[in-house]
């Protein structure tokens, strides 16, 4: 009797062990289902979806040209009185010059003037030769390879840049010539540049990038985009809630891709933290980019 007693005694208090532990069990991971299932909203950086232009260039090289340009050679014993010349900036009809018997050197157009020396030794090396450059405009003689002929045309925009200067300066396509050079199967073209602050100086070596093909179109960043496949896909956040849409892309320009349809303007895509991004969860918006 005392022993069954003891056996019933062992079994109770094995399985109250047992229930301990799957009770014990249950809240634990109850517990922790309430603490770790309710996971923050990830957070996202937004840019709004809106009209951007988007172009082709082809890209070139050329040497500046004065819109006008002219030479004064003189000797330096006819010159009467004090010669002011470099750096001077003269208009039409002004006298660069006075010289002996009457005589002057008139400038026929508004520009820059400039003195050159000439070395010692050289034949009439008594002389200097005085120059006229109208620096507001410059010209720049460019060649295009022939595959751009379909597309190269008058007025076309023109982007010109320099290693002397950190920034952009703005022209326009002003001729293109009617015949391919058969020697180097390209064709010649002209390009007119703006230089009001007269910072780009003849001689000097220009970067042309002519713009073509150029259209607005919605533009957001290539980061928020995702390539599955053949398909495209972007999550728009609105009321702090992610949608993934697909879209039909087209160009690329400086780290912006067009979209074709699929998103309007306005709407704001997430740019940064898409792999965080599931669609239809809760999203938290960090920064909205412009």
């Amino acid at each position: 009797m005392k022993t069954s007693t003891k056996i019933k005694s062992i079994l109770i208090i094995f399985f109250l062990i047992i229930f301990s532990v799957i009770g014990a069990r249950y809240f634990i991971g109850k517990h922790f289902e309430k603490k770790f299932s309710v996971r923050p909203a990830p957070g996202v950086i937004v840019t709004e979806a809106k009209q951007s232009s988007f172009y082709k260039s082809v890209e070139t090289f050329g040497t500046a040209i004065a819109l006008n340009s002219q030479t004064f050679r003189i000797k330096k014993q006819d010159v009467v009185g004090n010669l002011n010349i470099e750096g001077r900036f003269v208009k039409k009809g002004e006298i660069i010059a006075a010289l002996q018997n009457n005589e002057k050197i008139v400038a026929e157009f508004s520009g820059k003037l400039g003195k050159r020396e000439i070395a010692q030794g050289v034949l009439g090396s008594d002389s200097l030769i005085i120059t006229l450059d109208d620096l507001r405009k410059i010209l720049i003689d460019i060649k295009i390879p022939e595959n751009y002929v379909g597309v190269l045309k008058k007025g076309l925009k023109a982007e010109i840049y320099s290693s002397a200067f950190k920034k952009k300066f703005t022209g326009i396509v002003d001729s293109v010539s009617s015949r391919i050079d058969p020697s180097t199967r390209s064709i010649l073209a002209r390009v007119k540049v703006n230089n009001t602050k007269y910072e780009i100086i003849p001689g000097q070596l220009m970067t042309v990038k002519i713009i073509y093909d150029e259209s607005m179109q919605i533009g957001i960043p290539e980061s928020s985009v995702t390539i599955q496949g053949k398909k495209s896909f972007v999550f728009i956040v609105n009321n702090e809630t992610a949608e993934k849409r697909e879209v039909k892309i087209g160009k690329r320009n400086f780290g912006k891709i067009s979209i074709l349809s699929g998103i309007a303007e306005g709407e704001k895509v997430v740019s940064e933290g898409i792999s965080k991004v599931r669609n239809k969860s809760k999203v938290k918006i960090v920064r909205e980019e412009e």
